[in-house]
């Protein structure tokens, strides 16, 4: 680690002043030569001010398990783009433009994310007048050429009940050459609503970050939140909150086995896992009456706690869905028809993985052992070993693969904890933020790694509040899986990802 890098571990905080400024150069090339060296950029954002632009860029190390920052000002109008070198960070460079108007010179494929005014008048990185109407996925967009190419355009009005997003083929004949997703279409303004809070309704924020990880952002928010405030959470708490977030995992998990399933038209896995899903659903309901775990989480602990009786029901309906998944799940790997749609089908490299960044399920159905709980380990985590599932062959199968290997995996914590929870209280009293401070907070979600890093100012109001989303992650990997297959695998290749629009979009 070099000089311009300062330590920093998951679910902690530190002062803004003790991170070193470093000139541009410097910047560039500590962030390019701690990733030769084995760290990944986990958030790279900006923050505008009146003179200048102060870009923070936070790194994670596996090996150690923990995490770094680094800072510098951009006091013009560009900066260089290290994406060619690292392209992990293109989309984040596309971004901080987007936001902050600040164009990054040589970027390889600089184009809008969100499609939306940056965060101060006056900021534009692709000089649109201020009157121009914005119009989402109105760009130039990727073309081959050649006899018999065509170009096949999806969305972003889809079938069925569905977030809006726009996905372009390009084609010769089945065959897929290139796809270009475009979203932006759920973009909501969270993180400019979020500067000068935290407010009341912030938590709430969190839990509609992405719909169906309420549990995942919520709890990030919360550390954040504790970290910058100094309080312990209870035993109890880190107890409930970890069942919550595998209830979480485990019937998006069920979901996606039931609609992996549905996609190749197998109807009795497809069938079963959406009722058991909803199993799932309701054993979060037990835990606070909210079927996606809203209002559970707090700053400081948990808002419900769990009696004896309702610890006794959740042991008897896990017990019951455990049953019911297996069987269901049993039928997919013993149909041949159902393994051949699967097995070879989307396949990402790993090497293709490292170099996106990929997170989650679909960075561990590719060998990459990455996991939160298990390489920053928070809250519960941090005294109980969950074994980390990987495939190594990167297809769709692999990807269904690891969905019920976690689900097991899940279950068995939640039955461990269930049995050996721990008395005491469930909830501490919140006390007011530290300022001119740098929050960092890494949960793992049931899609991968979610990441909120919070600054504050001299009262303790947020001046940066930034969200990643695995979804922002992982669509690239949807579009490298395409790669080379038929246009027709394509909804099973998107559900074996089954990414967020409005988490990427936020």
């Amino acid at each position: 680690m070099t000089g311009s890098l300062r330590s920093i571990y998951n679910g902690s905080a530190i002062l803004v002043a003790d991170i070193p400024v470093t000139g541009s150069g410097q910047f560039l090339q500590s962030i390019l030569d701690s990733t030769d060296h084995g760290w990944r950029v986990i958030s790279y954002f900006g923050i505008p001010a009146d003179a200048e632009i102060a870009l923070f860029c936070v790194l994670a190390n596996k090996a150690e398990g923990r995490l770094a920052v680094t800072r510098t000002a951009a006091d013009g109008t560009t900066f260089p783009s290290i994406a060619s070198l690292c392209p992990q960070l293109q989309l984040f460079e596309r971004e901080i433009a987007e936001q902050c108007g600040l164009t990054f010179s040589d970027h390889p494929w600089f184009k809008p994310v969100r499609f939306h005014r940056p965060f101060r008048a006056g900021l534009d990185a692709w000089n649109r007048p201020e009157d121009e109407p914005l119009r989402v996925g109105v760009m130039n967009y990727f073309r081959v050429a050649g006899d018999e190419v065509h170009e096949v355009a999806v969305g972003p009005v889809h079938a069925g009940i569905i977030e809006p997003g726009h996905f372009r083929f390009q084609c010769h004949g089945e065959e897929v050459f290139h796809l270009e997703i475009s979203l932006g279409y759920q973009h909501r303004g969270i993180e400019a609503g979020l500067l000068g809070g935290p407010y009341p309704r912030t938590l709430q924020q969190m839990e509609t970050a992405a719909g169906d990880t309420t549990i995942g952002h919520g709890l990030a928010f919360c550390m954040v939140m504790e970290s910058l405030t100094g309080v312990r959470v209870p035993p109890r708490a880190e107890v409930l909150r970890g069942i919550a977030l595998e209830l979480e995992r485990l019937a998006n998990h069920t979901g996606d086995l039931g609609a992996i399933a549905g996609d190749v038209g197998y109807l009795p896995t497809a069938s079963f896992c959406g009722r058991i899903r909803g199993d799932f659903l309701n054993m979060t309901a037990v835990l606070c009456g909210s079927r996606f775990g809203r209002g559970l989480l707090t700053p400081g602990g948990t808002i419900f706690d769990l009696t004896p009786e309702h610890r006794d029901d959740l042991l008897k309906r896990l017990a019951d869905a455990r049953r019911d998944l297996t069987n269901a799940v049993e039928l997919l790997w013993s149909s041949p028809s159902v393994m051949g749609r699967l097995e070879g089908t989307g396949t990402v490299s790993q090497e293709t993985a490292l170099e996106l960044g990929l997170v989650g399920p679909a960075a561990r159905a590719c060998g990459v052992k990455r996991d939160v709980r298990h390489d920053y380990p928070f809250g519960i985590y941090r005294m109980t070993h969950l074994p980390v599932a990987t495939a190594f062959h990167g297809d769709v199968c692999s990807r269904t693969m690891i969905r019920w290997q976690e689900a097991q995996k899940s279950m068995d914590f939640i039955e461990e904890q269930l049995r050996q929870l721990p008395g005491g209280g469930h909830r501490t009293k919140a006390a007011p933020c530290a300022g001119l401070s740098l929050a960092v907070a890494l949960t793992e979600g049931w899609r991968g790694e979610i990441c909120h890093v919070a600054i504050t100012d001299d009262k303790g109001s947020f001046v940066r509040y930034k969200v990643v989303d695995p979804s922002f992650h992982n669509w690239q990997g949807v579009a490298m899986a395409l790669r080379g297959e038929q246009i027709s695998d394509f909804p099973l290749c998107n559900k074996s990802f089954n990414l967020s629009y409005c988490g990427f979009d936020l």
